[in-house]
């Protein structure tokens, strides 16, 4: 249900060259400083996958992560469906890597969608998880999912644009080669990103979800640590293509409004909260495009590293 990826130091040096992200503390020896009690266990959001012709989606951040200690899973979920269903997914692999791994618990990282999915793990399921690290999440929903929910439901607009998307969804598995066979539910996916849908899924999952418009939430319940963290910069490097389609996005939230593009800075807020106004949009939390990140922000692979090194600190 997962795999575990592991890269030549050689091509990761090179990509980082070329990218101008790397950091000097990447090409020192390798030391402890990453190594958790327990697995750090990676979940895509929308759309997302592990790695598609040659493109990882986490660019960077698990060859780092191992370097100094850590042991990472890349785990894969529906590209498209509700934050309950890819949780089942998810629990499944988290189930799967606790008995290989043999430590008992799992630090979970989500990113975009992948937020809900793994609270949803950590809901259901505590005592296989130590931690929760969301990065990028809409806990509270997304203009830009409100934005598409105004589409009359049952109308042709939204089944040609559920179509649209259930395609690329496919496309997606198809490319990366996901275990994961089942039918793509963009609408699904929709339901549970946009305002109402969120508020619904908090109802019953409100572990470490703030109670005020934009705090925090409560660092631990049930024995699970939660933390956040999330950028505010729809644009970054002009070097990167994929900073015009943040832009487009990123028009979808009200004048104001601090966003990555896809999600707003206040709906980012989970738990303990590490940062929300990294300058960074919605691709460059997980390094893409290609590690085209902002040169005037910490590289994000730094702050993967930092939050690894966070969860050691703790015990976790």
């Amino acid at each position: 249900m997962f795999r575990k990826h592991l890269f030549g130091s050689l091509a990761l040096t090179a990509a980082l060259v070329a990218s101008g992200q790397a950091q000097a503390s990447w090409f020192s020896s390798s030391s402890d400083y990453t190594r958790t009690k327990y697995p750090i266990v990676l979940t895509h959001g929308m759309l997302g996958w592990d790695s598609m012709l040659g493109i990882d989606y986490w660019y960077g951040i698990p060859q780092a992560l191992r370097k100094d200690g850590a042991t990472v899973y890349i785990t894969e979920v529906s590209q498209l469906d509700t934050s309950e269903a890819r949780g089942e997914q998810l629990l499944e692999q988290v189930e799967e890597i606790v008995a290989i791994s043999g430590k008992g618990k799992v630090n979970l990282f989500g990113h975009s969608h992948g937020g809900p999915t793994i609270r949803y793990v950590a809901a259901v399921r505590p005592d296989l998880v130590a931690s929760v690290t969301s990065i990028g999440a809409p806990h509270k929903g997304s203009a830009l999912a409100d934005f598409l929910r105004e589409i009359p439901e049952g109308s042709a607009g939204e089944a040609i644009l559920s179509s649209l998307v259930n395609a690329a969804g496919k496309m997606i598995n198809f490319l990366s080669k996901s275990p994961i066979d089942s039918p793509m539910n963009s609408l699904g996916s929709l339901e549970s990103l946009h305002t109402a849908g969120a508020a619904r899924f908090n109802a019953r999952f409100p572990q470490g979800i703030p109670t005020s418009a934009c705090g925090e939430g409560a660092y631990q319940v049930n024995g699970v640590r939660y933390y956040s963290w999330s950028g505010t910069s729809p644009s970054t490097n002009v070097l990167d293509p994929s900073d015009l389609m943040m832009i487009a996005a990123a028009q979808t939230f009200p004048r104001g409004e601090a966003n990555d593009g896809m999600v707003g800075r206040c709906s980012s807020r989970l738990g303990m909260v590490i940062r929300d106004n990294y300058r960074m949009n919605h691709l460059d939390e997980v390094n893409q495009f290609f590690g085209l990140t902002s040169i005037l922000e910490t590289d994000p692979v730094t702050v993967y590293r930092q939050q690894a090194n966070r969860l050691k600190k703790a015990g976790l």
